[in-house]
């Protein structure tokens, strides 16, 4: 074989092993951990004490996770804040005869709805009877009637 022919083929090669590489790691986006426990539930959650809030900062309380096939106590840790998020905690959900653990997770936070344009001023209605602020003799009375 001639020099040509070697480093094609090794370039073939490296090529092909790294894209499958590429497809045996998954990103951080794809990896999520599924823990099923048929031994029973886990024991109530340990006491800890939780610090004083830290502006851009939420607090992860502990929790159990099951590792080498018995429940081990993780500590809360300070998770640092995603604005337009909730932080979810983790939980052991039952289901049916068996445990199951659903990791930490950020779900959307519902944005508070806000009507697009307020009534102009002459058409509100301050104690709400039906009779515009401008035609009220007595428009702060909600009893009125």
């Amino acid at each position: 074989m001639n020099t040509a022919t070697i480093k094609s083929a090794l370039l073939a090669a490296t090529v092909a092993a790294g894209s499958l590489a590429g497809l045996a790691l998954p990103t951080a986006a794809q990896a999520q951990a599924y823990v099923s426990v048929q031994i029973g539930p886990p024991p109530p959650p340990r006491a800890e004490a939780v610090p004083p809030p830290r502006p851009g900062w939420v607090w992860a309380p502990g929790h159990y996770e099951w590792r080498h096939g018995h429940y081990v106590w993780t500590r809360g840790y300070w998770v640092r804040e995603r604005p337009g998020y909730a932080y979810v905690a983790p939980v052991w959900a039952a289901q049916g005869d068996r445990w199951v653990y659903q990791a930490p997770r950020w779900d959307p936070q519902p944005r508070h709805v806000q009507p697009r344009h307020a009534p102009p001023r002459h058409m509100r209605d301050r104690d709400r009877d039906g009779v515009p602020n401008r035609h009220d003799r007595r428009p702060n009375d909600p009893r009125r009637y």
